[in-house]
């Protein structure tokens, strides 16, 4: 058997071959996005949203299809959007599509902005996060209980940190 040499027998040392894991499992972690944040992070917040839309779409549809099996409105309602012969809960389901298409929009724009300018961090992210979360909660609260003032509130909150987000870009960037 040929004789190891000093650098292999050094490397083979349980002080070496610890610090040699170490760093294997550190760089494993970094690759799948633990420790070291990756700027694509900033899609999964922007991943849900759209999800969580397309959900509201489906929905919306559902209860447009629903309603008219039902006799409650006919075909025709729907010819130039709503009318007001459509049902409330169809209403509401078709507002709150919109309002997922509206200010949510500053949100993709803003955090495609944070991608493209390397300025993906941690506040950042976490504010999408946040913003996601507000927006969740306001879509639950309009599509359920529908209570003003809470939906209200919570549309606020979501507003205010998308304006942080923005104003912390801008600041960084501009």
């Amino acid at each position: 058997m040929a004789p190891l040499n000093a650098p292999c027998a050094q490397s083979l040392r349980p002080g070496n071959l610890r610090e040699a894991i170490g760093r294997l499992l550190v760089r494993r972690l970094e690759l799948v996005g633990v420790g070291a944040m990756r700027a694509e992070a900033i899609f999964r917040p922007v991943g849900l949203l759209a999800l969580w839309t397309m959900l509201v779409l489906v929905m919306t549809a559902v209860r447009r299809v629903r309603a008219v099996r039902a006799g409650r409105v006919k075909r025709s309602a729907f010819r130039l959007g709503e009318s007001d012969d459509v049902p409330d809960d169809v209403v509401i389901a078709n507002r709150n599509l919109m309002n997922l298409l509206e200010m949510p929009l500053l949100f993709y724009v803003v955090c495609l902005c944070l991608y493209v300018t390397h300025h993906v961090q941690p506040r950042p992210l976490g504010l999408a996060w946040t913003y996601v979360a507000l927006r969740i909660v306001h879509s639950c609260i309009h599509l359920t209980s529908n209570k003003v003032m809470h939906r209200l509130t919570v549309f606020g909150l979501s507003n205010v940190v998308l304006t942080v987000i923005w104003i912390w870009f801008l600041v960084r960037v501009v």
